[in-house]
């Protein structure tokens, strides 16, 4: 059988694969960014699929940071937006961060639930297909967003899809070849025109914006989910 990823997009939950398979979870804007930053950063991160979700790993931590928005809110008791530009300047490396996000944080707990999970963004696309370049299937899932696939994550998935293409993989389905055809040779900032980048634009928050593009493929090193924790494993 030829080795085979496929590229999706996550909406309300995620189908059980059945075949063994390796779950690539991806939030340009901004989850899993925020994640892998604060991780990369020296922060243990827990991911929260929901508030109900929080309340009680907050209280199973010793003084957690709460970082994350619903609807694009800072829940109320939060100190922190789900911001990578905020993450990499927080200093507080000693206290737990938990994570929460309309759906990047949902996305994460669901794949971990299933097997072989990763948090990835436009830091790692180069490490994080090599990384899975000896398995077999290997599935990456954008986070939806009122249920269309958005712009930036297409091109994060494309981007590990396309690695993984270069390590004799094969794309798994028609959707995933017109995925990785409409962002073959995009530019990093191909996906300025996002909804996402708007509201971004809109709210005053380009500073986020700014990160991202300042940030491609800079880090060599995949984030495993095991639990709802985000690790850290350095590649050679």
């Amino acid at each position: 059988m030829p080795k085979t990823v496929f590229i999706a997009c996550f909406h309300d939950h995620l189908p059980n694969p059945g075949d063994p398979t390796a779950t690539v979870a991806v939030d340009v804007v901004r989850a899993t960014t925020t994640a892998v930053t604060a991780v990369a950063a020296g922060s243990r991160v827990f991911v929260a699929p929901s508030i109900e979700a929080a309340v009680p790993l907050a209280a199973q931590l010793a003084d957690p940071l709460l970082v994350g928005e619903l609807g694009g809110s800072m829940p109320y008791g939060f100190h922190l937006q789900n911001s990578p530009y905020a993450v990499a300047a927080e200093r507080e490396r000693q206290r737990p961060m938990i994570l929460l996000s309309t759906s990047g944080t949902r996305l994460m707990v669901d794949a971990a639930a299933q097997g072989e999970a990763y948090a990835a963004c436009l830091r790692n696309v180069s490490a994080q297909a090599r990384h899975l370049s000896g398995h077999e299937r290997v599935r990456v899932v954008g986070a939806g967003s009122r249920g269309e696939f958005r712009d930036e994550d297409q091109l994060c998935c494309a981007r590990i899809a396309r690695g993984l293409l270069e390590h004799d993989f094969q794309p798994g389905d028609t959707e995933t070849e017109a995925v990785l055809d409409r962002w073959d040779n995009a530019p990093d900032s191909g996906f300025l025109d996002s909804p996402s980048v708007r509201y971004l634009r809109d709210t005053g928050q380009e500073h986020d914006l700014d990160f991202v593009l300042e940030h491609i493929d800079d880090l060599s090193a995949v984030f495993p989910i095991v639990g709802v924790e985000i690790v850290m494993r350095v590649l050679p």
